[in-house]
């Protein structure tokens, strides 16, 4: 969909569709009185009559205003004023995407960019706009035969400023939501496609896609034979059940002098995670493909990276692997070495992410990073510490943690911090070797991050688990793309991207 910025009356506005707000109960936003006011007291009376009462998500389409331009006007309830949130807000721009893509109008003027949201300016609420509205017309039909799209689908969408002066603002709102949107896109495209499409060698043939693309990006492709030089037996061991050979791609931008160092995102990429010798119970196993949420979000982050040129030089691994019960799986008791040297006793091969994660954290010292992040669906415990509305934070660094936490609220990509304290690490110890790679069903996702703790000693680290987060289950599931929308956040703050550039 093609946006654009523009400060005009509403008046003035030839479009096929005027988007303005009325809140509750049946009170007009400033924009709609001004419509209601050349329009004669048309809207007002519709209003009175009890058409529209102004709650959040109401939607009435009016056609051929007395003396307005615009075709259509849409009137939005926008629920009570001074109850307006960052949350509601994005919710009425979804809902009036939707209804527009319905009613035939294939451009539209929003004044929904005035309302007034406690402490979010002009670029916040035209760039959430812009991805709230992408979010809302995405769809997943490259495998379906019929596609079964809108008639006149909506194209484009100008948001309007209160001032000239905002005008920039809002084009650079635009820009960063549009390169945003677009890693989300296809963070979402990798993760909803079929596990016997999208397999490790799928996540690579993206990587070199991508790479393709941009000058600032290149591509290693580390498979098993190098695995194996390398040491990464734990990493190896998981694959091990698959007849898909597990692959590491690592994407690397170079934004900025070649001695600065990295910032490294490290993606799990279970492409599909039966749980191995422990297997899965059959209910909703389907959705295990989206255990590679993960790398799918590493992978739409570095088309963010490369869309907007950031000045950073920025590693994305994507650790590619398949978990699935074999003659030649790993059992539970199997005790591994991992790269580092550490030994790591089996107790149960679903929490095999971490046995993954492991040896690439390990892989990725040689950058000599200035941070890491790593990204995974690693815990089921996620999901019942904070349900399915924040992403779970860990580190070991407080200034890291802080940044990201800080990238959250900017982006209204929600995190939440966790505690890694020591006292957990002991519910990780093993009688028979370093440690065992599960903790008990207490505090699951903190000993996880304990496990994946003991192979981050050398640089400022961060685990991000998303198993909440990335996609939605059920009749709707889906991926989400996030924490795309946070992590390019906490990149362009690295960066320090102005927004009024």
């Amino acid at each position: 969909m093609e946006f654009g910025v523009k400060s005009g009356s509403p008046e003035k506005q030839r479009s096929a569709c005027i988007v303005v707000g009325v809140f509750e109960p049946r009170r007009l936003t400033p924009v709609a009185e001004q419509l209601d006011e050349i329009s004669e007291g048309y809207i007002s009376n519709l209003i009175r009559r009890g058409d529209l009462e102004g709650k959040a998500g109401q939607m009435l389409l009016l056609h051929h205003v007395p003396n307005v331009l615009s075709e259509r006007v849409l009137l939005v309830g926008c629920g009570k004023e001074r109850e307006l949130n960052e949350r509601q807000y994005k919710q009425i721009v979804a809902k009036t995407i939707q209804t527009l893509n319905e009613t035939g109008s294939m451009e539209a003027v929003s004044f929904l960019t005035e309302l007034h949201v406690k402490g979010r300016d002009t670029y916040w609420k035209v760039r959430q706009a812009v991805e709230a509205a992408n979010d809302s017309v995405y769809t997943f039909l490259q495998l379906k035969t019929k596609k079964g799209e809108p008639r006149r689908p909506l194209r484009k969408m100008v948001f309007n400023v209160p001032t000239r002066r905002e005008l920039a603002l809002g084009e650079r709102a635009i820009e960063h939501a549009q390169a945003i949107s677009a890693g989300v896109k296809v963070a979402k495209d990798v993760a909803n496609m079929p596990p016997n499409i999208c397999n490790p060698k799928y996540l690579n043939e993206q990587a070199a896609e991508l790479v393709s693309q941009y000058d600032t990006l290149s591509l290693d492709t580390i498979g098993e034979a190098q695995m194996e030089e390398l040491g990464m037996h734990s990493y190896l061991a998981v694959g091990r059940g698959s007849a898909n050979e597990s692959i590491m791609s690592v994407i690397k931008h170079q934004g900025a002098a070649k001695d600065q160092a990295p910032i490294v995102i490290v993606g799990k990429g279970l492409t599909f995670d039966s749980g191995g010798i422990s297997i899965k119970p059959s209910e909703a196993m389907d959705e295990m493909k989206y255990d590679m949420g993960g790398a799918a979000g590493v992978l739409g982050l570095m088309h963010t990276v490369a869309a907007l040129n950031l000045p950073l030089n920025i590693i994305g691994v994507l650790a590619g692997c398949e978990n699935m019960p074999d003659a030649n799986a790993y059992r539970p008791g199997d005790i591994l070495t991992t790269m580092s040297g550490q030994t790591v006793e089996v107790l149960n091969t679903d929490a095999e992410g971490r046995l993954v994660l492991c040896d690439a954290l390990t892989y990725v010292e040689r950058f000599e990073p200035e941070a890491v992040i790593d990204v995974a669906t690693l815990t089921g415990a996620c999901v019942i510490a904070l349900g399915k509305h924040a992403t779970a934070v860990l580190s070991s660094h407080n200034p890291l943690a802080h940044e990201i936490i800080n990238a959250s609220e900017q982006s209204a990509d929600k995190a939440w911090r966790l505690p890694l304290w020591d006292e957990y690490q002991e519910q990780i110890e093993s009688p028979f070797a370093d440690m065992a790679n599960i903790g008990g069903r207490p505090a699951g996702t903190i000993t996880a991050a304990c496990f994946l703790s003991r192979f981050t000693k050398k640089y400022n680290w961060a685990h991000l688990d998303i198993a909440g987060t990335a996609w939605v289950g059920g009749a709707r599931k889906g991926a989400t793309g996030r924490p795309v929308p946070m992590l390019s956040q906490y990149l362009m703050n690295k960066a320090n991207i102005a927004i009024d550039e």
